[in-house]
């Protein structure tokens, strides 16, 4: 069997699909994209698609090394989301090939299902308390949401207070067992990320999620050192060297690697037993879209220490199109009690609606993130 051609498709509502096809007729769908720069993965992709042709998808370990190695420069969120998204094709090729989910594949299941959690408030956090409740009437057991707005170096104890009320409110109204994961997003730096991190310790959140920016990771020692509350980051890390230090370190108790950044469904099982070795949690990142979700919940299933998943569904940025609209059965993400049940179809587990995909690449997007300003006109981090 041979890779005989490979398509992209920016499609709305901010991502960008892959497709592989092979001689055998066999196709795998991947999901690589950087939030904001999707043109920019899609030419990185292309480039390496003569890596990729003639090819046997099954040797998706060999395939994995020439992407990354074959270059003398490696790593970074362009080419490990370019990576990502290919080796995802290729193991739902390899799947479907052997009529098995790609977990039986990988090791098989130690789960039969995953929990999951459900973001709310927005860019700017606005009516916490209902759409929490709604997350809770959905199904929810669990939410996620920013923490603050803009934020400087040091800033007003107003804002503060106003993350505390937001915390507080969600805690009153639906009680001790309710996840609640407070998202920093990289806006807050160490000085205010240290009193944060204090002053939410009362309410018992599930975890605090980037208290400082990824490139500033030494800070976690002292943010480790003002709370007990359990430290989350890894977004914005793409490789398992990019995780090696900070597990070293010890400062981190859960790992996020997103499986459409950090190299795909290869390097993310990888990271995620590198963590185990650590005694360190697992959420994969995933504000995504299906493709992406399907690949996180392959892997969630056969890794022991991941114990919870986040997912887009109803997510702000996916106003027009969400993650359901691309599939063709759609009840394979159906969420009970706060949990999904395992994928057990061939390859990544779903069907993509390929009429559809290609209908809505024709609308494409041309999504960017915000760009915020303190009020003395430096810019924000968003």
């Amino acid at each position: 069997m041979k890779i005989i051609s490979l398509e992209t498709f920016i499609v709305p509502p901010r991502w960008l699909f892959l497709k592989l096809t092979t001689n055998e007729g066999i196709i795998g769908w991947g999901e690589p994209v950087v939030e904001g720069r999707a043109a920019t993965v899609k030419a990185c992709v292309h480039e390496l698609e003569s890596y990729l042709i003639g090819k046997n998808p099954l040797n998706i370990e060999g395939i994995w090394n020439e992407l990354y190695r074959g270059g003398f420069y490696r790593g970074g969120p362009i080419l490990m989301s370019a990576i990502a998204g290919i080796d995802q094709a290729l193991w739902d090729i390899k799947g479907k090939f052997y009529n098995a989910p790609v977990s039986d594949l990988i090791g098989g299941v130690c789960r039969e299902k995953t929990r999951v959690y459900s973001w709310i408030g927005g860019d700017r956090p606005n009516d916490i308390l209902e759409q929490a409740k709604n997350a809770h009437k959905n199904g929810f057991t669990a939410i996620k949401m920013n923490a603050t707005e803009e934020l400087q170096f040091i800033d007003n104890y107003s804002k503060i207070d106003s993350v505390i009320e937001r915390v507080a409110i969600i805690r009153e109204n639906l009680g001790k067992d309710f996840g609640i994961g407070i998202d920093f997003h990289g806006r807050v730096h160490k000085p205010m990320g240290k009193v944060l991190a204090k002053e939410l310790e009362q309410f018992h959140p599930m975890f605090i999620e980037e208290p400082v920016l990824p490139e500033n990771n030494e800070a976690l020692r002292e943010i480790a050192h003002h709370t007990n509350i359990p430290i989350a980051t890894g977004e914005r890390m793409y490789s398992r060297w990019d995780f090696k230090q900070i597990l070293a370190d010890g400062y981190v108790d859960i790992i996020q690697p997103d499986l459409s950044h950090a190299g795909g469904i290869t390097e993310c099982k990888k990271i995620i037993s590198m963590a185990e070795a650590y005694d360190v949690a697992v959420a994969p990142h995933c504000p995504l879209g299906p493709i992406a979700l399907a690949s996180c919940l392959q892997v969630d299933a056969t890794s022991y220490n991941v114990f919870i998943q986040e997912q887009s569904l109803g997510i702000h940025y996916n106003v027009g199109n969400d993650i359901l609209d691309y599939l063709v059965d759609p009840n394979v993400f159906q969420y009970n009690d706060g949990f999904v049940h395992n994928l057990n179809k061939p390859g990544l587990g779903i069907e993509i609606n390929e009429d559809y995909v290609r209908e809505m690449a024709v609308i494409g997007h041309e999504w960017k993130n915000p760009v915020w300003h303190h009020t003395d006109g430096t810019i924000a981090e968003w």
